[in-house]
């Protein structure tokens, strides 16, 4: 996210008066909120991006393997806007190894994958719980007379 000199100037002053609450005057104020409020539309801008990016993957995706070329272009780009690789870009990646960039994309992928899970086990993700073992079975016994 970038900012303006405006935008800079309204963040300097936020920061000032966050470290001397007492001398903001009506016009900080007013700045401070305008400024939060572009910086939630930028927010905002960023999630419909990353949206409208992700939902495009799923349809090359879907298209494959005719669309190999953009699927590998709009993947990478999803992938340096912060998305993590799904089962489903795997699968993909796997299907289209023999393309070079497919190929170097799905070792990338896979690292990712990899550091995302043990990220989640060293913050203590819960784990599933083993199965509980089977109760005893009792002994069947005969009943008197054949029965």
């Amino acid at each position: 996210m970038a900012f303006g000199a405006e935008e800079l100037r309204v963040l300097r002053r936020a920061l000032a008066l966050a470290l001397h609450p007492g001398t903001a005057s009506a016009e900080d104020v007013q700045d401070c909120f305008r400024l939060a409020d572009s910086v939630d539309e930028a927010l905002d801008e960023a999630a419909r991006l990353r949206a409208f990016l992700l939902a495009d993957l799923g349809r090359y995706r879907a298209a494959l393997p005719g669309t190999a070329a953009g699927y590998l272009a709009l993947l990478q780009e999803a992938l340096g806007a912060g998305h993590r690789p799904a089962p489903d870009d795997l699968a993909a990646l796997r299907a289209l190894r023999g393309n070079p960039v497919a190929a170097a994309l799905l070792a990338h992928c896979q690292g990712l994958v990899e550091q995302s899970v043990r990220a989640r086990f060293a913050a203590g993700a819960p784990t599933v719980p083993a199965p509980a073992a089977p109760p005893s079975r009792a002994r069947l016994l005969a009943l008197p007379g054949g029965a």
